[in-house]
């Protein structure tokens, strides 16, 4: 077996002790990189090979996983994001989360491919990457302090104002939840928690700085390939360019689908006024690009008293709009992007604060939390300045905040009086801006991701209804998005093992890469000689280690499940009358199991299935955990 490090690798995976205050370095052999290729391939292997079953995930034990992938610092457009993992404190599951920006491209540049984080500091203490040299430094200074003010501050004592910062915000710090990680101030690994993991290790930054660019087995076919690409974009991405992600709120809600009062309803009467013509018009004063990337999809925007929004922390993308915006009906764009930005300022997800804001807002509407228990706040749908109260509340862990800051299902859980039915979420983890009703492949989807309700590795029907879109995956012919059949399960498992192989790789999902492309990228990146079939099958490993991992921590098929809310009818728009029928959603899931290769009980492959992906390994993990698969 060979050491040998293929092209668009460095090499080198860092591992830091923080309970030791030691670093190490670790050289993984070629075919470790070519089995799991980066991102979410991983996370699922240092997750289950090095975590005991059934820690706290807030606890020493559980590790934190930053991950470049191949295509991570490759000059292409896309190739800016990198992923971070860990057991996730808002689940108990698989967690997972990609960001954007140039934090992931930096540590590529500095000669990393990867960093373990474990065990937890006795004090506050930031990472220092220069290059191959890491060293471990004290943050009792930067402690408690807002994520712009963290990055200068870091700058300064360092003196490089081209270093990359990835931070966990005061709410991490608080061990909120629903907290992120982020870096470049406005980029976010933001889903599953992992703020508040970064935070229970007192590590507060983990800043980079490198100058060495990753080597290319073959850089004139990738050079060529991304000039391809950069020509697509500029005639397939204007809108994104023009009006960033915010593009699509006004045509999802012409269609019915934009989350509107908690998942209500589907279409919102104050659409013009959040919509992504809107911001460009009236607050818009700049647009931002990742590395390497030329769409500039990224929104700049600044607002006066008494908002007081800066140009450092960014603007809303289309998730913050429709979370903090029609999800609690509120039609206030200033009152969105001050929302926004205390998020980004304290590391917060925007999804699960508006899904859990939202939940909160028809419990007090419905009476099961009252003034007394919002200290005295009208919690009502629309009310702008409730909503940017809470967000508040929820950052700082005080009064009603303290409560939804462990996330909707949580809350409750505590609440009682039926508030589950109010609560849209899946495993614990909080709905994304995303209606199934319109896209019943995405309900699937939602129903059997392994970090909870995830839009990012899922199927979205109305991109993949034509067969141009599917045939690079070996599907000849597209699927409706409103029929729920073994037609869409196979197109959906097609669709999400590219998806887990993207995660893994890493690549935008937003750049139209068609799958040969993404094969030639690779080569002339590794030197390796490889396939869609190849390529399929990374994503198709890591998406059965993350099952696989769930199962260890004791998740079964029964916990692939629909809020009760998304198998109701809308009362009224395009969908209305056209509920998802939840029987037909159950044969769906099943005939998924069988498709996948795996145990229907559980709801994880079969050993059969680990063996044939090359996870021999896997199945000794599973067995050792007393579970027969």
């Amino acid at each position: 077996m060979t050491t040998k490090t293929p092209g668009g690798y460095c090499g080198k995976i860092l591992r830091v002790n923080l309970s030791t205050l030691k670093t190490a370095v670790e050289e993984p052999e070629e075919i470790f990189y070519r089995l799991y290729f980066g991102g979410s391939g991983f996370t699922g292997y240092y997750l289950l090979k090095e975590l005991k079953p059934g820690i706290d995930p807030l606890s020493p034990e559980n590790k934190l996983i930053f991950s470049t992938g191949i295509l991570t610092s490759v000059p292409t457009a896309g190739s800016g994001r990198n992923g971070a993992g860990a057991k996730s404190p808002l689940t108990g599951a698989w967690g997972d989360a990609q960001a954007g920006g140039f934090w992931g491209a930096e540590l590529k540049r500095a000669g990393w491919d990867a960093i373990i984080v474990e065990g937890k500091a006795d004090k506050p203490v930031y990472l220092w990457i220069k290059d191959t040299k890491a060293e471990i430094r004290d943050a009792a200074h930067l402690w408690g302090r807002l994520t712009a003010d963290v990055e200068r501050q870091i700058r300064e004592e360092l003196g490089d104002d081209k270093i990359r910062v990835a931070q966990t915000g005061p709410a991490g710090e608080k061990l909120v939840r629903i907290a992120g990680i982020v870096n470049d101030i406005n980029r976010y690994y933001g889903r599953c928690g992992l703020g508040a993991v970064m935070g229970s290790k007192m590590l507060k930054a983990i800043a980079v700085r490198g100058h060495k660019p990753v080597k290319l087995a073959d850089k004139d076919k990738v050079l060529s390939l991304s000039r391809q690409i950069a020509g697509v974009v500029k005639q397939r991405l204007g809108q994104f360019t023009q009006y960033g992600t915010a593009a699509g709120v006004l045509g999802l809600n012409t269609m019915g689908i934009l989350p509107t009062r908690n998942f209500q309803q589907g279409q919102f009467e104050k659409v013009e006024e959040i919509s992504g013509p809107k911001l460009t018009e009236t607050l818009l004063v700049a647009r931002d690009n990742c590395y390497a990337c030329g769409v500039n999809c990224k929104r700049v925007v600044e607002v006066g008293a008494p908002y007081n929004v800066e140009r450092a922390y960014g603007g809303p993308e289309y998730e913050s709009i429709a979370a903090l915006g029609s999800l609690c009906g509120v039609g206030d764009l200033k009152a969105i992007c001050q929302a926004n930005q205390t998020c980004n300022a304290n590391g917060m997800d925007t999804i699960s604060v508006g899904t859990t804001i939202a939940f909160a807002m028809e419990c007090f509407e419905n009476g099961l939390l009252t003034r007394e228990d919002t200290g005295g706040i009208d919690l009502s749908f629309g009310n702008a300045e409730a909503m940017m109260q809470v967000v508040e509340l929820i950052a700082k862990r005080e009064g009603i905040g303290d409560l939804l800051a462990e996330g909707n299902h949580r809350a409750a859980k505590k609440i009682g009086q039926n508030a589950m039915q109010y609560a849209m979420q899946i495993k614990g983890q909080e709905l994304p801006m995303h209606e199934p009703r319109g896209k019943v492949g995405l309900g699937i989807g939602y129903a059997l991701s392994p970090t909870g309700a995830d839009h990012c590795h899922n199927m979205h029907d109305t991109e993949f209804q034509r067969p141009a879109a599917l045939q690079g995956l070996g599907i000849l012919e597209g699927v409706p998005p409103l029929e729920l059949s073994a037609a869409k399960v196979r197109v959906y498992r097609a669709v999400v093992n590219w998806q887990h192989f993207r995660n893994s790789a890493i690549l935008c999902n937003f750049l139209p890469y068609r799958q040969r492309q993404v094969v030639e990228l690779i080569e002339g990146a590794t030197g390796w000689t490889t396939n869609v079939l190849e390529l399929i099958k990374v994503g198709e490993r890591a998406l059965a280690m993350a099952r696989a991992f769930n199962a260890r921590e004791g998740f079964t098929a029964k916990d692939d499940v629909l809020p009760d809310r998304l198998y109701t009818t809308f009362s009224d728009g395009p969908l209305k009358d056209q509920p998802i029928c939840k029987d037909d959603m159950q044969e769906a899931l099943k005939t998924y199991y069988a498709m996948a290769g795996y145990e229907p009980e559980l709801g994880a492959p079969t050993a059969a299935k680990l063996h044939e992906l090359d996870l021999g390994w896997v199945v000794d993990e599973i067995e050792k955990a007393g579970l027969k698969i």
